[in-house]
């Protein structure tokens, strides 16, 4: 993480801060965001988009890696749109003052509820990912008598070669329309038939953490092919192509992130290529990053609550926190690096097992890990957290989430309050 150093006195600072001082004074677990390198990130998508495409593209932050009111604004601030997935990801937009002509709504399954809100609230674009949600949002759309803008999603076949679990590309996944087999196809043709929808937009997302831009750029490929098709056999050019995100980040030493730029330009040579060979107009252009802008623009503070000795088998450094905060190590095995903020200029010469706070033996923040050797009392940072881990977060044992704390030279702001023992208790009957 660029924005990582060790003071004067041994300690790590983020963002110039220091985070033994961020510990002490808003408490442990807390998870720190920096909000000087999210809003570069923003600006380096934006402005390769106007680059390579001319402008006609938007960048569209999946909110589900992070998302809350102050988070939401900054993406509006920085006039990206945003990928939601939920009502209560809309809501959250909206109320941090979103355009709402710029909220894309995905998920694999939306009530009617849902549709209701996304369609009174004038939601940009709503996906459609079976058909029996095209069916529910045309009822939804006639009784209020509007025409609901969808895109489909479709599954081009790629395979990412990244974990099973974040694999969204390839035909057995859950999400959307098959194109191989004519399925999508198939739906394109009933999608036109519908009074009150309006088809603005095939999209895709092949999975998360990719490091390589040829399956970016193979993907393209697959979605023209198949924009050629609609027109040729339906007599319907669709007008916006959503390639979706998955831009990988570095979590510990060689992961290799590509250049987003360099990315961009590629997949835009392609697109521009192929639109010439299969005489279409060039498709507005939608990508959804969202690890990218927030994964490794935080990290997430703790304190050692104690260090167990084991005979034959690495030492277990417990914290105060664990898979209620980050489930990511026990879902799917992610890999961390983490430093003893208060010790960060000392060697790792220790190797750890770091474990959660839970009654779960699987709550594990990671195994086999470098680390200072540690003791009751320090503070512990683990890095590149930004992304999936206040989302995914739980009150598992009735624990209670952490605040979030956003740093902006040498200024930290709580975003997200801590919760409280009455949090937990709220929606109790009692």
């Amino acid at each position: 993480m660029e924005n990582l150093a060790v003071n004067g006195k041994g300690h790590l600072t983020f963002n110039k801060i220091d985070t033994v001082l961020l510990a002490r004074d808003f408490g442990t677990p807390l998870y720190v965001m920096d909000e000087l390198t999210m809003r570069k990130e923003c600006r380096d998508f934006k402005e390769s988009i106007a680059k390579y495409y001319g402008g006609h593209g938007i960048t569209a932050y999946a909110s589900k890696a992070f998302c809350c009111v102050q988070m939401c604004r900054l993406i509006a601030e920085e006039g990206l749109g945003l990928d939601v997935s939920s009502i209560g990801e809309i809501h959250t937009a909206l109320r941090a003052g979103c355009n709402p002509r710029k909220i894309y709504f995905h998920g694999n399954f939306k009530t009617d509820e849902e549709f209701a809100y996304a369609l009174d609230n004038k939601v940009g674009r709503i996906e459609v990912d079976n058909l029996d949600e095209l069916e529910r949002l045309n009822v939804v759309a006639c009784e209020k008598n509007v025409t609901a803008d969808i895109m489909l999603r479709v599954k081009p076949g790629v395979d990412a070669h990244t974990h099973s679990f974040i694999k969204t590309g390839k035909n057995d996944s859950k999400f959307g329309f098959i194109i191989e087999n004519g399925e999508a196809l198939e739906t394109v043709k009933k999608a036109l038939e519908y009074e009150n929808i309006s088809l603005k937009t095939i999209n895709c997302h092949i999975g998360s953490q990719i490091f390589d831009t040829e399956p970016f750029v193979h993907t393209a490929g697959i979605m023209l092919d198949f924009l050629a098709q609609i027109k040729a056999e339906l007599g319907y050019e669709v007008p916006e192509l959503n390639l979706g995100g998955g831009f990988g980040i570095k979590y510990v030493d060689g992961q290799e992130p590509m250049d987003v730029g360099e990315c961009i330009e590629s997949v835009s040579l392609r697109v521009k290529a192929k639109c010439a060979e299969l005489g279409l107009a060039q498709p507005y252009i939608i990508l959804e990053p969202g690890r990218k802008i927030v994964g490794d623009k935080g990290l997430t503070l703790y304190t050692v609550g104690c260090v167990k000795e084991i005979p034959d088998g690495d030492p277990k450094v417990i914290v105060d926190g664990g898979m209620t905060d980050n489930p990511r190590y026990a879902l799917y095995q992610a890999e961390y690096e983490a430093i003893v903020a208060n010790k960060a200029d000392k060697p790792k010469d220790t190797i750890v097992s770091l474990c959660g706070r839970t009654c779960e033996s699987g709550d594990m923040l990671g195994e086999k890990m470098p680390l200072q050797s540690a003791e009751a009392g320090d503070i512990l940072a683990v890095l590149a957290t930004g992304a999936y881990n206040y989302s995914m977060s739980s009150n598992y044992n009735r624990m209670m989430k952490p605040a979030v704390v956003f740093v902006n030279r040498n200024r930290a702001t709580v975003v997200v309050k801590r919760e409280t023992l009455d949090d937990l208790i709220r929606n109790d009957v009692v």
